[in-house]
């Protein structure tokens, strides 16, 4: 029995993660798709001919399905995930809600797909999509080099708020062009986001916000806690996608055309960059795609064996749902 139950389904990442299954040719049949609060005849599309049934997240069994992937908030993880494991399911799990259990492998398929097999309490992390997008690129370095610090300066879109989020970010620009008030749309930023930047992801937790706290907790779980990080997050006024700046200072040599081969040479990472005008990757050109992107690839000069990168990826495609996937995919082997 190797079937899966995907959570979330009505949410942007639960449906980035359903589109990539079906199109990768995994059965449907093989698949449960689930919601909370979803009445009896609600369905959710697999592809362009199947319409799945979507099952209520209190009524379903996980004795089921062999692995249970929960696309939904922090909030839900907590509540469910502990009935999924109780059921013999494995769960992977999209949240921050097992970020800092150092009893749950936080995991990018590619880099340390090993861990897997440490996942005492049956559960699997996958890291946030701004860490995912960091470190694929870094992977080859990380094998020929120690890191020992990253400044990260992260541009996050309105989808790592959610449909919701989106959904406000369009309400106030629709707004603004017609010249009308938009105080009844600044529910979920508390601000006006729309041709604006704003400094805070997430909530406050002490002298950072939730985001840059989690880019630090999770850099260091997979990388080895001696590396020191400082993350900046702002959120931006784009629908789709995360656009990084990293500084990269490494306790050896590193010479910046072997950098930039490295990183050619990693599956999932694409370097495009040309030294001329518009000679770069940028958000919205990477909607869609499964990969990360990197430009402006070139030695940091204020440090002794420093380099910087920008790097953009579909933060839900590339930074989350491509992930799942091929941890479904590797686990389905076993």
């Amino acid at each position: 029995m190797n079937k899966i139950a995907i959570v979330g389904v009505n949410n942007s990442l639960g449906r980035e993660i359903l589109t990539l299954l079906e199109e990768n040719g995994t059965p449907a049949d093989t698949i449960f798709a689930v919601d909370t609060n979803s009445p009896l005849g609600t369905q959710v599309s697999y592809g362009e001919d199947v319409d799945m049934d979507v099952w209520n997240l209190d009524d379903f069994d996980f004795s089921s399905v062999k692995t249970a992937v929960f696309a939904t908030s922090e909030e839900i993880a907590k509540r469910y995930i502990p009935h999924a494991v109780n059921k013999k399911a494995l769960v992977i799990d999209c949240s921050s809600a097992h970020a800092a259990d150092a009893n749950v492998p936080l995991i990018i398929s590619g880099l340390n797909d090993t861990q897997t097999a440490d996942a005492k309490k049956g559960i699997i992390a996958v890291p946030s999509p701004q860490v995912t997008q960091i470190m694929l690129p870094l992977q080859k370095i990380t094998e020929n080099h120690q890191i020992k610090r990253l400044v990260i300066n992260a541009y996050m879109s309105a989808s790592v708020y959610g449909r919701e989020a989106m959904d406000e970010l369009f309400a106030q620009t629709r707004k603004i062009f017609m010249n009308e008030p938009i105080v009844d749309d600044e529910k979920i930023f508390h601000k006006q986001l729309a041709f604006n930047v704003l400094p805070q992801v997430g909530e406050f937790i002490g002298d950072e916000t939730k985001y840059e706290w989690e880019t630090n907790v999770e850099i260091k779980k997979i990388l080895g806690s001696d590396v020191k990080v400082h993350a900046n997050c702002a959120v931006i006024p784009a629908f789709i996608g995360i656009g990084e700046f990293v500084n990269v200072e490494c306790a050896d040599d590193v010479d910046i055309d072997q950098i930039r081969n490295q990183m050619r040479d990693t599956k999932g990472v694409v370097v495009f960059d040309k030294h001329v005008d518009c000679g770069y990757v940028s958000i919205n050109d990477v909607q869609g795609e499964n990969d990360v992107y990197v430009s402006r690839l070139r030695q940091d000069v204020s440090v002794e064996n420093g380099f910087s990168f920008w790097c953009v990826a579909d933060d839900l495609r590339a930074g989350v749902a491509q992930n799942v996937c091929n941890i479904l995919k590797n686990l389905l082997k076993k």
